[in-house]
């Protein structure tokens, strides 16, 4: 569908009603298949498959307030204790990453106060890690392990 910078992996495609759909192994169902979302499950399996992170400790689309308005969050991942850990927001390709994708991303984050935040459009990605008792954000170079975080 698009070129990006994530390994490619087995996508599960199918067609219902003249639209492409893709499975999504978080929801466990098939979705339709955006420019967002084939970044979305290509990061996802990304995590699973090269970085260790359980797909039982992922959600997708999860709901929250922010300021009073209900907003969804492209992807958390959380801890074993249930905990929130990473917040991941996802842009279509032809998106370029600006300080709109982090606001947004940050916002979420004022509710769920997560260790790392991540933004990707599937070319270029983002890992930032908030250390709340300096009050400061750290970019990582690379995206850390699910077992580096524990």
């Amino acid at each position: 569908m698009f070129q990006i910078n994530l390994p490619p992996y087995n996508t599960n495609l199918t067609e219902q009603n003249g639209h492409l759909q893709i499975f999504d192994i978080l929801r466990k169902r098939y979705v339709e298949l955006t420019p967002e979302e084939w970044v979305r499950q290509h990061f996802i399996h990304f995590l699973i498959e090269h970085k260790g992170y359980p797909a039982g400790l992922m959600a997708s689309e999860i709901s929250l307030s922010v300021n009073g308005m209900k907003r969804r969050c492209d992807c958390v991942v959380f801890r074993r204790d249930q905990s929130p850990l990473m917040i991941l927001e996802f842009k279509s390709p032809n998106v370029k990453i600006t300080q709109d994708a982090f606001s947004q991303i940050n916002a979420y984050n004022h509710t769920l106060r997560v260790r790392f935040l991540i933004v990707s459009n599937g070319l270029s990605h983002y890992c930032c890690e908030i250390d709340y008792e300096h009050q400061k954000v750290h970019y990582l170079s690379e995206i850390p392990t699910y077992s580096q975080q524990l």
